[in-house]
């Protein structure tokens, strides 16, 4: 079950290495470009990224000792308080009172105990979240800083004047195409990149920000293809002219 688990996992590598193979295929498109340069910085936030999600699935041993340690050492004061207890005049109910109290301190033991356990628990997952949902904000910008560089990309201009404070338009049809089909393939490995941490934990607070940013990226895209459609739709019209 478990390998079957681990074949079912997105690989970081691969995701790395797409990231590597889309950025040179930017830079050699559009050289010195500001969407080369993001996609450069997004290629080391993946190999970042790959490492930190490799150790949010490693378990925090040392903090793990020491709830064992807690544990054991609680029951082993029990056994101490219950062996110094005179069991023979108890039972004879002349020290009753001896045994409220051994009860008490028992009690109070097991309770203080069971907390710092829970406590040191607990805190490996929240030491975990924090550290993901630091990451995840950064893949959050990134897919901000994707849309922005599409935002004024939009084919349609074609259509009507240019007004003074228009976008400037100096690519082609084709190129316009491949920078906003770039932009949706940046974000789509945004998305993968924060799914990494998914898949590392089963954590419902890690796997609900992890689906955030993959809703993000999935409605940023969509307006991209949007866009991209736009553009068929108006080179096709022209070749009809033609």
């Amino acid at each position: 079950m478990a390998r079957a688990r681990d074949r079912q996992k997105l690989e970081a590598d691969k995701v790395v290495e797409t990231l590597d193979n889309l950025y040179a295929r930017v830079s050699e498109r559009f050289p010195a470009s500001g969407l080369a340069t993001v996609c450069g910085r997004l290629t080391d936030t993946a190999r970042q990224t790959a490492a930190r999600a490799r150790r949010i699935g490693r378990p925090y041993l040392l903090l793990r000792a020491l709830v064992v340690l807690i544990i054991v050492g609680g029951v082993a004061l029990e056994f101490a308080l219950a062996w110094r207890l005179d069991w023979s005049a108890v039972l004879r109910a002349r020290e009753g009172f001896d045994l409220a109290q051994g009860l008490e301190a028992a009690i109070n033991l097991a309770l203080l105990s069971g907390a710092a356990a829970w406590f040191l628990g607990s805190l490996e997952r929240r030491w975990k979240q924090q550290r993901v949902q630091v990451a995840l904000h950064e893949l959050r910008s990134f897919c901000h800083v994707i849309d922005m560089h599409q935002l004024t990309k939009d084919p349609s201009v074609i259509l009507g004047p240019r007004t003074r404070h228009s976008p400037p338009r100096e690519m082609s049809n084709f190129q316009l195409s491949r920078y906003l089909d770039y932009c949706a393939e940046m974000l789509a490995l945004t998305a993968k990149l924060a799914a990494l941490y998914a898949g590392e934990t089963d954590d419902p607070v890690i796997i609900a920000a992890v689906n955030d940013i993959e809703t993000l990226a999935s409605d940023l895209g969509r307006k991209i293809w949007q866009k991209i459609m736009i553009l068929g739709q108006l080179n096709e019209a022209v070749a009809a002219q033609a």
